[in-house]
């Protein structure tokens, strides 16, 4: 359907205050230049449909998904945030203007208890390379409003601000890095796992003092999950930042078990008893139903087509990989730090043969200025014990070298232009330098990696440990590391990469101010790091 303009519906608007980034109960604030409208009667008759905001996502240069799930009680027990086993009908419209004067689409949508009320709308037939306001109406109430944008057209070389975020632990603090994200108004954001943790209130592994706690048990079910997806999306700065541009998102484990590989579990046994397919089968079908992902990743059981490439005109290419669901069981018993013989074993893979076959073939057709991967683990290798001794992650690609140099070969013996590596899971930000083989002094630099500290997994934080100068020395090729929470800004041009390491100076109280700790330039055919 071409995009063409219609009359807009008469409405009530008034403009949103910018989102300050004060404490996660108050009232919904979204970043300047989005408007959000006032429930009608009805709303406060039934209660507001829309507690858990409105999403979009997966742009493409003529479309992008529209994405909200309606929840009067979004806290309910059985994951239906009080709207039960009925049916509703949510229209939605998309404008060219903030205020809804030029209304390119509208439509309906019919949702009910089979997609966790959820309402995906796959817009197609729009103009590449431009803004467009979206909003949603069901029971008499009116969503607020988000900003999404289509990508530029295939040949354009526009330039593009994305930021990258990963680890938000509910428990550990306030939300106030996805605030200031969304003050940044990038084009695009990036997801790239651990959206949500699964365990029991005062449950993590290395727990700071909790300013806040989840609701209902370790999330085993269908309904535990969706609860947990909804309680998260309850934090006004989340909604904040799925408001102000579209996503892509990846799993990493927490959004399951953790350190779940494949059929395997963390632990021998489910602590609600049952079979891990169906945890899993529960989980991806929860995640599905809270992000704005398309009907081509909707879950098939305990099976999900997750890894996809998106492309942003001829600027850059996201090649968006799922390093959980096709892996081989971690080597050295999972243990951390470690080393073992395992990690080395050439049958093993970290995204599966299939993806790696898959990701080969991408490289050699791409002719994208930036090839990004957005993925989970950290990819560089890493030391982490200071001296002689030697101790690695065998939940990242460290435990998992061959399948590595694999994936790095295929970029080499392509000939890709330019590869930068996007990373969360590890709670803290990164910078490296990607070697061709990182245990050869020799070997050339191939590629860049950067990866985003947490939201909040893990408090507050600190710029140092007392591991830091020990590590930074057995890894030269790592040129940074500060254990603060926040999140990555980049900018990518045809001749140069800049990326900025955003760190916020506390989250267990809200309302932190947001600065870069350091910025780097990865030049167009020059791999590594330089400091901007």
């Amino acid at each position: 359907m071409p995009d063409v303009t219609v009359d807009a519906r008469t409405t009530t608007d008034r403009r949103s205050v910018l989102l300050a980034g004060v404490a996660a109960s108050a009232a919904l604030a979204v970043p300047t230049g989005l408007l959000t409208a006032p429930p009608a009667a009805a709303s406060a008759r039934r209660g507001d449909p829309f507690t858990l905001g409105v999403a979009s996502g997966e742009p493409a240069p003529d479309g992008v998904v529209l994405w909200t799930r309606l929840a009067v009680d979004p806290l309910a027990d059985d994951g239906l945030g009080g709207m039960g086993e009925r049916h509703t009908d949510v229209e939605w419209e998309l404008a060219s203007d903030e205020r809804f004067r030029r209304v390119v689409r509208r439509g309906v949508e019919t949702t009910g208890p089979e997609l966790g009320h959820s309402v995906h709308v796959e817009l197609a037939g729009l103009r590449p390379g431009h803004e467009y306001f979206y909003r949603f109406r069901a029971d008499g109430a009116v969503s607020p409003v988000g900003r999404t944008r289509t990508a530029p057209p295939p040949t354009s070389m526009a330039p593009l601000t994305m930021c990258f975020a990963s680890c938000s632990q509910f428990e550990h603090g306030f939300f106030t890095a996805y605030a200031r994200l969304a003050e940044e108004e990038p084009d695009l954001v990036l997801h790239l796992g651990d959206y949500l943790y699964e365990y029991v209130a005062d449950d993590y592994v290395t727990q700071p003092d909790n300013v806040r706690d989840h609701v209902g048990p370790e999330t085993t079910t269908l309904a535990g999950y969706r609860q947990r997806h909804a309680q998260y999306k309850t934090d006004a700065d989340l909604r904040a930042a799925h408001a102000v541009a579209p996503w892509l998102v990846v799993f990493d484990d927490h959004e399951v078990e953790n350190n779940w590989a494949d059929d395997v579990r963390e632990l021998p046994l489910d602590p609600a008893g049952g079979d891990f397919a169906d945890r899993r089968a529960a989980a991806f079908r929860a995640y599905w139903e809270n992000m704005p992902l398309r009907a081509a990743q909707r879950p098939d059981g305990p099976d999900m087509q997750l890894y996809r490439s998106v492309g942003w005109g001829r600027t850059a290419a996201f090649h968006m990989l799922d390093t959980r669901q096709y892996r081989s069981d971690q080597p050295c018993d999972d243990a951390f730090p470690a080393t073992c013989d395992a990690r080395d074993d050439p049958a093993a893979s970290l995204p599966g043969s299939e993806q790696e076959r898959w990701l080969a073939d991408r490289f050699a057709q791409s002719r994208a200025r930036w090839d990004v991967l957005g993925q989970q683990v950290f990819f560089s290798q890493v030391d982490y014990v200071p001296g002689e001794a030697r101790g690695f992650n065998p939940d990242a690609w460290d435990g998992y070298t061959a399948s590595r140099d694999r994936v790095v070969d295929s970029w080499v013996q392509a000939g890709t232009r330019n590869v930068v590596v996007l990373t969360g899971d590890v709670h803290a930000h990164w910078a490296a330098d990607v070697k061709r083989r990182f245990d050869d002094p020799g070997s050339p630099v191939v590629g860049t990696e950067l990866v985003s500290t947490s939201i909040t997994s893990g408090g507050d934080g600190s710029e140092t440990t007392e591991d830091t100068a020990g590590q930074l020395a057995d890894n030269p090729h790592i040129r940074l590391f500060d254990n603060r929470r926040g999140y990555v800004r980049t900018r990518f041009t045809a001749d140069e990469l800049t990326a900025d390491f955003r760190v916020l100076p506390y989250v267990q109280r809200p309302g932190a101010p947001v600065e870069t700790r350091a910025s780097f330039v990865v030049e167009d055919r020059r791999p590594g790091l330089n400091p901007a």
